[in-house]
Order: structure tokens, then C-alpha cells, then sequence
């Protein structure tokens, strides 16, 4: 298919179809798309790429689940194995917070740092759910100020199996506990036979949908994710977004989508290897066009490189994540990125990108002028 009749429907503001998503995918332009993309992203946040200092917690890696491109869980008693009690979890974000506050002493700043806690882990055995409630309440008691974007839509499913109670009372005690919003994760692929053979144990694309419209429902704002590059297709990337779009047609609770490359160190998908650079931002490019209804496409330079993060920005991507600090999961799948970087190094990959930097609250809220 040519791209011309796609190139008109952008201008117009005319929503693409399933049909086009993939004839993009099938496309070797991706200049074009990459302009189309950036268009787009321009007509939504201007010149901005958006970055938050945050910090990711990973209370346990023990988890009843195997699924076969995890790198990060282990079964208890496995060497390796770990769970972080909430006084050393507390401790972890004092030493960061106390970092940060150091830093900032400046005559010339006239705003607070933002300040986000990223949590999510194994689904532990033995933990009972009023674990996750009394984290979350030491935390807000502790750090008033601090945002906590916790738990995938997997962990809820599992509190609310552990407790007894339904979806939307596990989201609400969590709220009511101190949860702010929820991160994307645990959507991988929705098709089902490819999820049936990448992590069988984890919960179907539907239940995964339904979580995450519970939890818009209840005012509990979320990121979506796509883990692409592994043993799906072009038609299923294009299945999963428009399942996404859908919902968000719905709720308007997504903030951002976040295309999450498959990293293959460590796991048990045979036959795959590290995605391309060019696979890498034309999914990107393709996700901003065809989830017109996402206000931000995020590139999560943990997975894709600082390098490839970058260019994103240029391919429809307006958010660059943030500092991140002490990232576990993909580098236990072989990620080749660091797994943190300053608040000054975010500025300047923004800066070179042409873009401009502006730091974000964990709701896309500007805490200073644009840098």
C-alpha cells in the first residue's frame, strides 16, 4: 500500500485504521514515518520531551509465576532470590531523597524537585496484601510529598485473589493506602497464543484490559505497554495498540504508551535476539500515530539505549522516562543501557535531540519553566 493516502489522513486529523498501522509496519520509509510521527507529536506538546526524577523499587524478585521472557523472577530459596523489607525499602528512598534535597540548595530554585517511586516486583508466595497497604502508608507517612506509582495490573489481579476482595475494592484500599497511578506493565501481547507461549501463567490480555478500566474507574491513572520484538507479528503489535486505543476511547486514564523492547539475555524464548534500531523507532513513530488518542509516547531509554532514546524524540516520542536509579529487571534480561541517569545528562540527550527539556510531575505537570 502506498503511504500517500496515510500522509493525507494525517494533516486532517483522520484516525488511522488497522489497515494502515500495518502497512506502516510493512513500509521501509521511515523517514516518512518518522516526520509524520514528529508531526504529530508537535501538534500535541509542542517542542517538549518530558523527564521526572524517579527512582525504581523492586521489593522482591520471588514470584509464583515462570514466565518464559523473565529474567528477574526467582522461586524462593533460589540462589539469587531476594525480598527487601519496608524498613530497608524506607531507607533506600531516605538515602535517595536525601540525595536529592542536597542537590537543590541552589539560590536560584524556585520550584520543589518532583519526586517519583517507581514499585513493582514478584508476586511473592507468602506476603499477605496488608504488606502492600502498610509499604504504602510508612512510605506517605515518611515522604508526604513523594509520588508512588505502584504495582502491574498482574500484581493487582494477585492482591485481589490474596485478599478476597474485588477488583475495584483492591484498587481503592491500595488508593486510600497512598497509591497515586500504576505504571503499563504485564500487558506484554494480548494475542493470545503468543502470550500462551511467552508467559502462559501470567493473566490473559482481557483480564489485563479489565484491571486497568477498574482502575480509571476509580480515578487511578496508568501507563500502557507493548513488549514487542520477540515471538509476535507486525498484525499482533497493530491488535494490541488498537485494544489500547479502544479502552482509552473509554476512560481517558492511559497517560502514556510505552513500547517496550524485548531484551532475550536469560530467558527462555529460543530463536530471538536485541530488537533493531530501525524496529525500535518505527514502532515508536507507528504508536504515535495510530494511538491518537495517548498524550504521550514515552521512549524508555532503559530498554532502547540512551542513543536510540534520543532519536526517538524526533520519531514521536515526547517523554524520556527520568533518572530511574537502581533498574533490576531489564538488566537481568541483558539490557546494555546504565541504569540510571542525572537529571543534567537528561537535559543534555534532550537539548542535542533539538527538543526541549522540561521536568514533569508524575501527571505530565511542568515543577519548572522549560530549561
Amino acid at each position: 500500500m502506498s503511504l500517500n493516502k496515510i500522509k493525507k489522513k494525517i494533516p486532517a486529523g483522520k484516525r488511522l485504521t488497522s489497515g494502515d498501522a500495518l502497512a506502516l509496519f510493512n513500509s521501509n520509509d521511515i523517514f516518512s514515518i518518522g516526520r509524520l510521527a514528529d508531526h504529530v507529536a508537535g501538534s500535541k506538546n509542542g517542542n517538549n520531551a518530558y523527564f521526572v526524577q524517579n527512582h525504581h523499587i523492586n521489593p522482591t524478585n520471588i514470584c509464583v509465576n515462570r514466565c518464559r521472557f523473565c529474567a528477574f523472577s526467582r522461586s524462593k530459596g533460589d540462589k539469587g532470590a531476594y525480598e527487601l523489607s519496608i524498613k530497608k525499602i524506607i531507607l533506600k528512598i531516605k538515602k535517595w531523597d536525601s540525595t536529592l534535597n542536597e542537590s537543590v540548595n541552589s539560590p536560584d530554585r524556585r520550584v520543589p524537585l518532583s519526586r517519583e517511586i517507581h514499585i513493582v516486583g514478584g508476586l511473592h508466595p507468602d506476603r499477605p496484601f496488608d504488606f502492600y497497604l502498610e509499604m504504602l502508608r510508612k512510605i506517605k507517612k515518611k515522604f508526604p510529598y513523594i509520588h508512588i506509582k505502584a504495582f502491574t495490573t498482574v500484581e493487582i489481579d494477585y492482591f485481589s485473589k490474596i485478599s478476597g476482595l474485588s477488583l475495584k475494592d483492591t484498587l481503592l484500599a491500595l488508593k486510600n493506602a497512598g497509591l497515586g497511578s500504576m505504571p503499563g506493565g504485564g500487558a506484554e501481547i494480548f494475542n493470545g497464543r503468543v502470550r500462551n507461549r511467552i508467559c502462559p501463567e501470567k493473566i490473559n490480555g482481557k483480564r489485563w484490559l479489565q484491571v486497568m478500566e477498574t482502575a480509571h474507574r476509580a480515578g487511578i491513572k496508568s501507563n500502557a505497554t507493548m513488549l514487542y520484538g520477540h515471538l509476535e507479528t507486525y498484525k499482533h503489535r497493530v491488535e494490541h495498540m488498537l485494544k489500547l486505543r479502544d479502552l482509552q476511547d473509554r476512560t481517558g486514564g492511559f497517560q502514556a504508551f510505552i513500547p517496550l523492547a524485548f531484551h532475550p539475555m536469560n530467558t527462555k524464548i529460543e530463536g530471538t535476539g536485541y530488537t533493531s534500531g530501525i524496529d525500535d523507532l518505527k514502532t515508536i513513530a507507528i504508536s504515535r500515530l495510530f494511538l491518537d488518542n495517548f498524550p504521550h509516547i514515552k521512549a524508555y531509554w532503559i530498554m532502547l539505549g540512551e542513543k536510540i532514546a534520543q532519536l526517538a524524540l524526533m520519531f514521536g516520542a515526547d517523554d524520556l522516562d527520568g533518572t530511574i536509579i537502581e533498574e533490576k529487571i531489564t538488566h537481568s534480561a541483558g539490557a546494555l543501557s546504565g541504569n540510571a541517569l542525572t537529571k543534567s545528562e537528561l537535559i543534555n540527550l534532550i537539548e542535542k535531540a533539538g527538543k526541549v527539556p522540561v521536568e514533569r510531575d508524575s501527571f505530565y505537570n511542568p515543577v519548572s519553566a522549560p530549561l
